[in-house]
């Protein structure tokens, strides 16, 4: 069997098997005499349902086998999942999830069912209260179940500005709601704030936004660096607030922007040690030492990457952490075929930092925790957006002062 790179789920650090390819023969656990009593206990409550229900469509075995394997696998972690035959189509075609960054939303499709497979930190999704989980009925006036991923997927899209309603059932309580969700903006670049600060006193504190960790992002950060630098720049705010992660090697590069060259900086640990692949390291050669005072800032939207950069950074003292604490995103998920056109998604490793801690659903805990309202986050988006606000959004802004900002210039104003 061998392993090829598919795709980075945001937040997701993700691998995939080649379609076809066998499942690794994982190192089963041992049977505590127990496993065929358990197995006869899941023939019997399925046959019982195919005797007795009383609507005969919705009790074949395939049916029945793979929405059970569907909360199998949904019961063990939020990132671990069951591919029904259209949605492993779909992301073996297109190598790439059935996903809608303006809206936030990843989506799935069973033979009767489009659901929700993901919703994004932070989204228009995630604030209209949709959950992974919840079955769409509706798209506007149109029923979801007849519609195709690719045909759900043209539904949803659209410019940003516009609003697009849904119907849907949670899966918490099976109680149907309606959803409105309004488009937004995909950013393109990686860094989309580089500035001195006004109000970072005699010593010129620089502030740097990383959006997330593409392709571009480590090219775009030595960019904003160097500018910075000739400015004058002598302390640094790297702001990883809603920053949901990205390509791996990508975080490496850039915390080596601040570490030594050939820093381990992140391993892995499945529940075979002998799978495990070698520590990460930053580059063996450093164009600049960058070498001043750094503050990193965190909050429950920095995933991954994020978290892995955040807390390298922490664990090596080179960075102070403030904020709140963050997502709990560190794992490694594979895509394994499992036939029939089914495939699972299964978490099989956790990231490590430096001192042998996970971020894994415990997140970075900052060195200065910072309490972080819901008005707090309306007017850090305001802010971020400030080239484009209403009259109204313009005064409400100027009547704000970011707490974490301000914590993190008191941080830099205690260091030399």
């Amino acid at each position: 069997m061998r392993c090829v790179p598919l795709l980075l789920l945001l937040p997701t650090l993700l691998l995939a098997q080649e379609p076809g390819a066998e499942p690794a023969k994982p190192t089963a656990l041992p049977d505590d005499g127990q496993g065929y009593e358990h197995i006869e206990r899941f023939i019997q409550v399925l046959e019982t349902v195919r005797q007795r229900h009383p609507d005969a469509d919705s009790v074949t075995y395939e049916h029945l086998v793979n929405h059970a394997l569907e909360g199998m696998l949904g019961s063990l972690d939020k990132f671990s999942a069951f591919y029904h035959p259209e949605t492993y189509s779909f992301i073996a075609e297109q190598k790439a999830e059935p996903e809608l960054p303006g809206l936030g939303l990843t989506l799935a499709k069973s033979d009767q069912f489009l659901s929700v497979a993901a919703v994004r930190d932070q989204s228009p999704a995630s604030h209209a209260k949709i959950a992974p989980g919840d079955r769409i009925l509706k798209i506007g006036d149109d029923d979801a179940e007849p519609l195709s991923l690719q045909e759900a997927l043209a539904k949803l899209s659209g410019k940003p500005g516009e609003s697009v309603t849904l119907k849907l059932r949670r899966q918490v309580d099976r109680q149907d709601y309606d959803a409105t969700i309004l488009r937004v903006v995909v950013k393109q670049v990686a860094i989309t704030d580089a500035l001195i600060l006004e109000r970072s006193g005699e010593r010129k504190v620089g502030y740097i936004h990383l959006n997330e960790f593409t392709a571009s992002a480590h090219r775009e950060l030595e960019a904003a660096l160097d500018d910075l630098e000739d400015k004058g720049m002598k302390a640094l705010v790297f702001d990883l607030r809603g920053n949901p992660g990205g390509l791996l090697g990508i975080s490496v590069e850039i915390a080596g922007e601040f570490l030594p060259p050939s820093t381990e900086v992140v391993f892995t640990r499945s529940r075979n040690p002998e799978e495990d692949g070698p520590p990460l390291a930053t580059p063996d050669r450093k164009r600049k030492k960058r070498e001043y005072p750094l503050v990193v800032l965190i909050d429950k939207g920095s995933a991954s990457a994020s978290e892995l950069v955040s807390g390298a950074l922490q664990d090596l003292k080179r960075a102070t952490i403030v904020g709140e604490t963050s997502y709990g995103k560190g794992s490694v998920q594979q895509i394994m075929p499992m036939g029939n056109g089914t495939a699972l998604r299964l978490t099989i490793a956790k990231y490590h930092t430096p001192s042998g801690r996970t971020p894994h659903e415990v997140g970075i805990t900052p060195d200065v925790p910072v309490e972080i309202t819901g008005n707090d986050r309306e007017l850090l988006d305001l802010w971020r957006r400030r080239t484009a606000l209403t009259p109204e959004e313009t005064a409400r802004l100027n009547t704000w002062t970011d707490p974490v900002l301000t914590a993190a210039l008191q941080a830099l104003s205690s260091q030399k």
